[in-house]
């Protein structure tokens, strides 16, 4: 990578060499050079990662394998979990090179780190990419990645202001089996589309506290930094331990974000609606159904059981399924890997696409999306404009949900219109860490 003066690592190793005094003849590994299949480490992207959970692990053992990244740092408030990381990051390149830091701001003071995973609780996603956008750093954070439509909001006009590279982590959009669904509704040969069918969890909020707990020393758990923007209570180890998720100060969007960051993308990239949002938002008890000006409905639909039976949709295609309907047929698809389409003759559109079953929890190719847009300065499959309507789209269901009635919004100014209370709540008190 290009330091900010437009020399490479590789630029300033030469340099170094045409200096006047060489102590002794020195190696340098093949592998350091480029040789053997591997990227010289001049030209490597140096990788920092801030917050560590089972899904940054997943997403880390993913980045690892390609071979133009170096993590270079991990961060984590808990020492286990920074330690855990450490091990893993240090094992795969066969040595002890990865820092470890308990305070993000040190890892984003770091020169030589050029982009950063971000896979913090919901709270700390939008500040943490925030600050790192405004540290030069380019950005993959996990979804939701705003815990309200003003977080939303002001994280996309940071990554626009800085001109950093931005990819939420909604992987669905780089996984061949969601991408085909998605230009069978582009190509005209479901008919007109009229209805999208997002799956969600039922949305569900938590008001109360856990009990007190004795705040273990800084260096082991620092609570403070653990709780960034939300308000103070406290400490519990079982909010630590991931236990903070369905409670309104930690969680996005009464659970609703959970999969509707996914499944409400994919639907809003069906209707080819990534520059806008719904107008209408109408709760229920079994959905929630959402208007687009363009006449098409998206229906958020509750799964009491999202990892069990789940009525209504197609079992074998799994989890966060989607469904796109048309005058002429309609294709479902799902994180098996699998497509089902209807009438049986639209599956010939599928003959030629190749589609190779993938999880859709593999975030393989949403990274190479994003480390490649890092080399070439271009726009990421999803892009913070991309999250900021989708998302924005999922806040303004639960927030309809959350009031128990029809919500109307102006998709330019992203303002509800003629409610105050539904306005007073696209943002909420936080505490200041920007």
């Amino acid at each position: 990578m290009k330091t900010r003066g437009g020399l490479t690592r590789r630029d300033l190793l030469a340099s170094s060499v045409a200096a006047p005094v060489i102590a002794a003849p020195w190696f340098v590994p093949s592998a350091a050079l480029g040789r053997d299949g591997k990227t010289a480490a001049s030209e490597r992207i140096t990788l920092g990662v801030i917050g560590v959970g089972p899904r940054c692990t997943y997403d880390l053992r993913s980045i690892l394998k390609h071979s133009d990244v170096q993590c270079a740092a991990i961060c984590d408030v808990q020492a286990s979990r920074r330690e855990a990381a450490k091990k893993l990051v240090d094992a795969h390149y066969g040595n002890s090179d990865c820092a470890v830091h308990r305070d993000f701001h040190e890892l984003l003071g770091r020169r030589d780190i050029d982009a950063v995973l971000i896979a913090t609780g919901d709270r700390w996603h939008a500040p943490a990419s925030i600050l790192a956008a405004r540290a030069g750093k380019d950005v993959y954070s996990e979804k939701p990645c705003g815990l309200t439509i003003g977080w939303c909001q002001a994280l996309d006009d940071t990554i626009r202001a800085t001109r950093r590279v931005f990819q939420a982590g909604t992987q669905r959009r780089s996984l061949p089996n969601f991408q085909a669904a998605v230009r069978l509704a582009h190509s005209g040969k479901l008919g007109k589309v009229h209805t999208l069918y997002a799956s969600v969890y039922t949305p569900g909020v938590k008001t109360d506290w856990l009990p007190s707990e004795p705040t273990p020393p800084r260096d082991v758990v620092d609570w403070d930094r653990w709780l960034g923007p939300a308000p103070w209570r406290p400490y519990n180890s079982a909010y630590v331990k991931g236990g903070w998720r369905g409670y309104w100060d930690f969680d996005s969007g009464c659970r609703l974000l959970d999969w509707g960051a996914h499944t409400v993308d994919l639907c809003q990239w069906a209707n080819r609606a990534d520059d806008t949002l719904p107008v209408e938002y109408e709760p229920s008890a079994t959905n929630i159904t959402a208007r687009y000006a363009n006449g098409v409905k998206l229906v958020l639909d509750f799964l009491k059981t999202p990892f069990g039976e789940r009525p209504g949709w197609v079992q074998s295609l799994g989890t966060c399924p989607v469904r796109f309907v048309g005058d002429e047929g309609w294709v479902e698809v799902g994180d098996s890997g699998g497509i089902e389409v209807n009438p049986a003759s639209l599956r010939s559109e599928l003959k030629d696409l190749e589609i190779k079953p993938t999880t859709g929890l593999d975030v393989a190719a949403h990274s190479r999306n994003f480390l490649d847009c890092i080399r070439s300065r271009g726009v990421t499959a999803a892009n913070s404009s991309v999250m900021r309507r989708s998302h924005i789209a999922c806040h303004a269901a639960a927030l309809s949900w959350l009031l128990n009635r029809k919500l109307r919004l102006d998709p330019v100014k992203e303002e509800f219109i003629g409610d105050d209370e539904a306005n007073s709540l696209r943002s909420l008190p936080s505490r200041n860490v920007l």
